[in-house]
């Protein structure tokens, strides 16, 4: 009888040491899988929530009513002007915007790494929107990539026109 029980105690002794090694295996196994998910959820779009700066300047081309500019001095920092910025490339519509200053500098802090677009109203003198030279806002557009956390990239100029009609 003592034998008995002696093999019995050695047959659970041996299942609960495997069962404790199995239930060890699926936490570590579960912790595997839980530190994958969310290390491949962290891929940052463009926008804030980043290190980066945006900055640059619109310039504003004064011409007259037939869009022939009036004199060279009628080129000057566009003040008070209203520029968009757009995350990414998958969609059409702004998502932030910001009034130029006293010398027509913008600046969008605080950006992720990626590709922007960047735009103000410009008076159409292509006539693209209307088929002949107009008074139509049409949108003059830049581009900017953040490569690197932590930098600001000055963009090129934003060029837009205005008629003094």
């Amino acid at each position: 009888m003592h034998i008995l029980l002696i093999k019995i105690f050695f047959i659970f002794a041996t299942i609960k040491k495997n069962a404790m090694k199995f239930k060890n295996s699926i936490r570590y196994s579960s912790v595997f899988a839980l530190v994958i998910l969310i290390f491949a959820g962290c891929k940052k779009d463009e926008g804030p929530g980043g290190t980066s700066t945006i900055k640059g300047k619109v310039i504003k081309y004064d011409y007259d009513g037939g869009f022939q500019l009036s004199q060279p001095s009628k080129i000057y920092p566009s003040v008070d002007e209203n520029v968009y910025i757009i995350y990414g490339t998958d969609h059409t519509t702004y998502d932030d915007d910001y009034k130029t200053s006293y010398d027509g500098t913008y600046e969008f802090k605080y950006l992720q790494k990626g590709h922007y677009r960047l735009f103000a109203y410009s008076k159409d003198s292509t006539g693209a929107s209307t088929g002949f030279p107009s008074l139509e806002d049409i949108p003059s557009f830049i581009d900017v990539e953040i490569t690197k956390n932590g930098t600001t990239v000055t963009g090129p100029d934003l060029i837009i026109l205005d008629n003094n009609q």
